[in-house]
Parts: C-alpha cells; structure tokens; sequence
C-alpha cells in the first residue's frame, strides 16, 4: 500500500520510521531543512496529496490552516489520518474541511520517540472514525494491532476527556516539576527518580506541543484548576497542622 506522511517534524520522523517497512512511504516536509529519513521518498506537495492514504503530522495548531489548503487537492475516495494528541477538535476540523469524497480517521499514537525506546509492544493507539467504510477501518486496526499496538476505538470527545487527566496533567506537572530545577542524588528514593523520569518524558517535547495539549482540549483547563485547588487544600491542612 502507497502511504504518504505529511510533516516530518520529530514525530512525523519517528512515525514514518516505524511505518516504512509495512509501506511504500512517501513524505513532504514545508521546512526545506527537515532530513529525509532513510528508506522513503521526499516529493512535492501535490504529488504527496494524490496518495491513497495520507497521514498529517503536524501541530494541532496548524491543522485549520493545513486542512484549508490541502483539501481541495486531495484525490476522491482517500483516507486521511491526522496523529493529533487532542481529538475533539481536529475530526470536526477534517470533517468540516475535506470533501465528503475522502474518508476520515482520527488517530492518536499515544506514543512518540522516547515513550517507544524499547520498541511499540502493547502501546496504545486511539482511532476515532469520523467518516470511514468499516472494511477500511478494520484493515487499519488489524495493521496496528499486528505491529503490536492496543487498539481503542473511542469518540473524540470521550477520548479528550480522558487524556485531559492521562496526558494533559502529565505534561502540566512535568513543566511544573522542570521550573523547581531538581536534579539526581545519590539518597534520591525511587519515587523521586519516577518524578525526573516525568521530567525528562514530558520536557522532550516541544513547548508548542505543550501548549497545545492544554489549549485545543477542552477538558484541560478544569484538571488544571482541579490541580490548583489540590495544592490549595494541602497547604490548608499544613497550615492547620502547625497551628495545633
């Protein structure tokens, strides 16, 4: 099957070199400095968005405005598949967007470069059909289940509600715990190792992924203020304490 990556940013990279031995990959990067990854085709922009199957891997910010201007070139009876780590809003974006001549499949690899290390095994990916035939659906769950990822089905907005406590508190808590400026010890227990590890895991990350996450989801800002009154509370009840 004839795929082409849209992006080749850190996880369009990543991606594509997890995918480039099940296809024939081609990729098309706007940044003219973005290697090429080894084993697939760099090609125009138009020649990109005549494959069958096209994968965007780009920022949640830049979804409306890619949609906008790929649209219209997309060949009739594609998938599309963005790899946004908020849901809701891009699968309203591609189904208000794109001709209702492609098909549409909203994914989330809830894995990148650092959390796959050791490989993708039992690793989750969510799909959120939007406008798919299910013969094109279960071919592209077999897939993922057969390289080894746990596949979920789930609705957008179920599914952001979700990783607005899974993921969107994660990476709020690792840029936290990045300002405090910790560091490794030698008397370091391992729960406090776990909390550099979330360091590391979520700081990786570009800012503008961050800042993404907490913006285009719409269930973030309340386990923000959520956490807020937590640490409120907690100083309450040691305020309390030293007063008895």
């Amino acid at each position: 099957m004839k795929i082409g990556i849209y992006g080749l940013g850190r996880f369009g990279s990543f991606y594509t070199d997890l995918l480039r031995n099940h296809f024939e990959i081609k990729v098309y990067s706007r940044n003219p400095k973005r290697e090429t990854p080894a084993g697939v085709k760099r090609v125009s922009e138009d020649e990109l968005l005549s494959q069958p199957v096209v994968i965007l891997c780009v920022a949640i910010s830049a979804m409306k405005e890619v949609l906008q201007r790929i649209g219209p070139r997309l060949a009739a009876g594609s998938l599309v598949m963005d790899t946004c780590s908020v849901k809701a809003l891009p699968v309203e974006w591609m189904v208000q967007t794109l001709p209702e001549s492609v098909q549409i499949l909203g994914t989330h690899p809830m894995f990148g470069p650092d959390s796959a290390l050791a490989g993708v095994e039992d690793l989750p990916i969510i799909l959120c059909p939007a406008r798919i035939e299910k013969q094109n659906l279960d071919t592209w769950s077999s897939f993922f289940a057969k390289i080894g990822l746990k596949v979920m089905v789930m609705d957008a907005h179920n599914h952001d509600r979700e990783a607005a406590t899974t993921q969107g508190i994660t990476h709020y808590l690792g840029r936290v715990l990045a300002e405090l400026e910790l560091v490794d010890s030698e008397i370091a227990t391992l729960g406090y190792r776990k909390l550099l590890d979330i360091i590391d895991q979520t700081c990786n990350d570009s800012w503008q992924l961050f800042f993404d996450l907490q913006l285009y989801n719409p269930y973030t800002k309340a386990i923000r203020d959520n956490l807020s009154r937590s640490l409120k509370n907690i100083d309450n009840k040691l305020d309390i304490a030293v007063r008895r």
